[in-house]
């Protein structure tokens, strides 16, 4: 019959044990560790037992340790320095030996401080300046200074003033003063390392510059006429930029015309020249022939746009031309119109009209 068939009376278990009615399993558990426990606190041996076992705990309990992704461990063997620990889980010898003070090493630290200070040429000005730093080196910044957050923020409005000290109010306030930060940064930096301080300065700013309350309206003028100088310089260098350029290649066109006109006049001059010794060397070698052609010629040119009459019979027959299309009309003169007249009788006589009106 199995042990819970109806009629067992639920009396014996699996292992033929008795169980008393109304209790459960559990019960005769925590019955039997309690038992067990009476008998371990009883006598000296028992109570050392017990020491002994949580003392095993509590140092197995202290010989590790684990450092977060934003911090650095530093760990002191019976209160001197031993070394750092990055982040994740590292073993250790159990306190008292050794124990671990954890820094948060990439924190963004800030200072903020309002301060009045004296400018190089004696005016009173208010800055608002805020320092942001974080630790470097987390053994000397729990070492080398007792307050570290105090120290830099006194370093902080020393290194201030020192750079505000030596600059004009003109020059704090114009568009200089991004320098002046980056000199307060420098010079507040170089002070926490010769106090050996283990601190970063990663940011300096200044928030609010601004003249005391008396004489902040004469200020304000002062920077709406700096700020309408620029503009107007700003303006002026712009029209230049445009305008220079302009006048270089108009220079530069009128030049190049000059050269061209200078080269034409010399050539046109030297082609004078040589056409005038060939004509004297025609004149010389026949003087008549060379004075009609002459007078020809110039006749030719004269008379080329002009209305002409032309007398072929010794003032016998006068035969009027037309003008030549777009030739202005010659003045009208009786009810003939009179130009010039060409000979056009016998080679003797026009050789007497050419020597009597032509000039060599």
């Amino acid at each position: 019959m199995a042990w819970n068939e109806p009629g067992n009376n639920g009396q014996r278990d699996p292992w033929n044990r008795k169980r008393s009615s109304g209790k459960s399993p559990v019960d005769d558990l925590l019955n039997q560790l309690k038992n067990r426990m009476g008998k371990l606190g009883q006598g000296p041996g028992s109570i050392l037992t017990a020491v002994l076992v949580l003392l095993v705990v509590g140092l197995l309990f202290s010989s590790y340790t684990i450092i977060g992704a934003r911090e650095a461990g530093v760990v002191l063997r019976f209160g001197q320095y031993s070394r750092t620990l990055t982040p994740g889980f590292h073993l250790k010898l159990p306190q008292p030996i050794e124990s671990v003070n954890k820094v948060e090493a990439t924190r963004i630290r800030s200072v903020t401080d309002k301060v009045a200070m004296l400018t190089r040429d004696e005016n009173i000005i208010t800055i608002d300046f805020t320092v942001q730093y974080q630790v470097d080196d987390s053994r000397k910044y729990l070492f080398s200074l007792n307050d570290p957050d105090g120290t830099i923020g006194a370093a902080a409005e020393a290194a201030v003033r020192s750079v505000i000290g030596g600059s004009d109010m003109d020059q704090i306030l114009s568009a200089a003063g991004a320098s002046l930060v980056s000199e307060a940064q420098v010079t507040l930096q170089k002070t926490l390392d010769g106090y050996d301080s283990g601190l970063r300065v990663t940011e300096v700013s200044f928030q609010n510059v601004s003249p005391p309350n008396e004489v902040k309206d004469a200020f304000d003028d002062v920077n709406n006429a700096r700020e309408d100088k620029q503009s107007i310089e700003n303006a002026a260098l712009a029209y230049a930029s445009k305008v220079v350029p302009v006048a270089r290649g108009d220079a530069a066109r009128i030049a190049a015309e000059a050269s061209g006109y200078k080269a034409e006049r010399i050539a046109r001059a030297q082609g004078d020249s040589a056409r005038f010794d060939l004509l004297l060397t025609q004149y010389k070698a026949a003087p008549e022939v060379t004075r009609k052609r002459l007078w020809l010629e110039t006749m030719e040119q004269v008379m080329a746009n002009n209305p002409k009459v032309i007398d072929g019979s010794n003032g016998r027959n006068i035969i009027t031309l037309p003008p030549l299309q777009g030739a202005p009309a010659a003045p009208e003169t009786g009810s003939a119109t009179v130009g010039a007249i060409v000979p056009t009788t016998s080679p003797a006589n026009s050789g007497s009209a050419a020597d009597k009106g032509a000039q060599p």
